[in-house]
C-alpha cells in the first residue's frame, strides 16, 4: 500500500509500505476512504514528539471501510464503514472504565501515528477495534463523519466540557484555527451570553465571525477591556503557545476556567503571583473521544452545522501538498483538510 512515512524532523514522504495485518485478536484493518491532518502531527514534523521513530506512518484520525477483523473483535465486520477514533481503548482498564480513554492503561491511547503506524495510509490497523470506532451515521456525510475522529471531541472534551461553559456565559477563545472554531461550534450547544474569538490572523478571525462569533478581535482592546471589567467566565486556549496562555490568565474573571486545548511545544510561565487570589480553575488535557456518540447524534440531528470547518480536499496521494497548504494555514485559509481516497 501507500502510505505518508515520517523521516525525521522535517521529512516525510509518500512511500509504499507493507498493507498492515491482523496482530492482535482485537484489531480490525480498516480501508482509508477519508483521512485528514492534525497540528499535531506538524509537531511531529517539527521534532518535538521524539517518541515518534523514523519509519512510522502519521496521522490518527480517519473514515473507512473494514476489510478484516481478528477473532476478538465482536461488534464489527467486514464491510462497515466506521469513524477511527485518534485515541484507541482497550476498554478493560481502570482509567477507560472511567471513559478516560485518552489515559488508557491497557495499551491504548493515542498511539496511531505516534507508536503505531498511523491512518494517512490506504489501509490502518486499528486496535482495540470494538471500543477504538464508531460505525458512520447515514445521515453524516464522510467529510463531517472524519471530524468526529478528533477535533471536535477534543473542542467539546478538553475546552467545552473541562470548561464546564454554561448558559449565559461570556466565553473566549484564543486561537482562531480549527480546534478554536471546533470550540466556538460546540459552546453554542450551551447557550453562551456572548462568545470572543481572538487570533492574529485576520483571515482567521473573518471565518470566526462566519461562523457566527459574537466578536472576532486581535489580541488588544478585548483582552483589556475585559481584565479590567468583568472578565470571560471560560477562556479557552487553542493554540497552544505561552502568548496565548497568557492572554487567557489575563481574560478570565475572578471564579472563573482557563481550559487548555493547546499542544504546548516549550514552556508556558504560570503567573501564580497574578492568579493566586482570582479563584481561578486551570484545566489541561488530552481527548478521550468519550463524547463521539452524543456528538455523532447531535450532528445527525441537524443541530450542529460543522462542515465549514473542512476548507480544503484532496486525494490521498496529494497528502504532501496537502501538508504545504494546512501548515501555511494562516496564508491559504485553510482550516481542516480532508483527503480522500482516489
Amino acid at each position: 500500500m501507500r502510505a505518508l512515512v515520517y523521516q525525521g524532523p522535517g521529512e516525510c514522504t509518500w512511500d509504499t509500505v507493507p498493507d498492515p495485518v491482523i496482530e492482535e485478536p482485537t484489531d480490525a484493518v480498516v480501508r482509508v476512504e477519508t483521512t485528514t491532518i492534525c497540528g499535531s502531527d506538524l509537531h511531529i514534523l517539527a521534532g518535538e514528539l521524539p517518541e515518534v521513530k523514523p519509519g512510522t506512518v502519521l496521522g490518527h484520525e480517519a473514515l473507512g471501510e473494514v476489510t478484516e477483523v481478528g477473532s476478538g473483535v465482536h461488534s464489527l465486520r467486514p464491510g462497515d464503514e466506521v469513524i477511527v477514533s485518534c485515541v484507541s481503548a482497550c476498554g478493560r482498564c481502570s482509567l477507560c472504565r472511567e471513559h478516560a480513554y485518552g489515559q488508557c492503561r491497557g495499551g491504548g491511547g493515542w498511539i496511531l501515528g505516534n507508536s503505531i503506524n498511523g491512518t494517512q495510509a490506504e489501509l490502518v490497523r486499528v486496535p482495540f477495534a470494538d471500543h477504538s470506532t464508531h460505525r458512520r451515521p447515514g445521515a453524516v456525510t464522510r467529510e463531517d463523519a472524519v471530524l468526529l475522529a478528533e477535533v471536535l471531541p477534543t473542542a467539546y472534551e478538553v475546552g467545552v466540557r473541562n470548561g464546564q461553559v454554561g448558559p449565559g456565559d461570556t466565553v473566549v477563545v484564543v486561537g482562531a484555527g480549527p480546534i478554536g472554531l471546533a470550540a466556538v461550534l460546540t459552546t453554542r450547544l450551551f447557550s453562551p451570553r456572548r462568545t470572543i474569538a481572538v487570533d492574529l490572523s485576520p483571515s482567521r478571525l473573518k471565518a470566526a465571525a462566519r461562523l457566527g462569533v459574537d466578536f472576532a478581535e486581535l489580541p488588544g482592546r478585548m483582552i483589556s477591556d475585559l481584565a479590567e471589567g468583568p472578565g470571560a467566565d471560560v477562556a479557552i486556549e487553542a493554540v497552544g503557545a505561552p502568548e496565548s496562555f497568557v492572554l487567557c490568565t489575563q481574560a478570565v474573571r475572578p471564579g472563573g476556567h482557563i481550559a487548555n486545548i493547546g499542544m504546548h511545544g516549550k514552556p508556558a510561565t504560570l503567573h501564580l503571583e497574578a492568579l493566586w487570589r482570582k479563584n481561578v480553575t486551570i484545566s489541561t488535557g488530552q481527548v478521550d473521544t468519550f463524547s463521539t456518540p452524543w456528538l455523532l447524534d447531535v450532528v445527525a440531528s441537524g443541530r450542529l452545522d460543522i462542515s465549514p470547518l473542512i476548507t480544503h480536499s484532496f486525494g490521498l496521494n496529494q497528502v504532501e501538498e496537502a501538508y504545504d497548504v494546512f501548515a501555511r494555514g494562516v496564508e491559504t485559509g485553510a482550516l481542516k483538510v480532508a483527503l480522500h481516497r482516489e
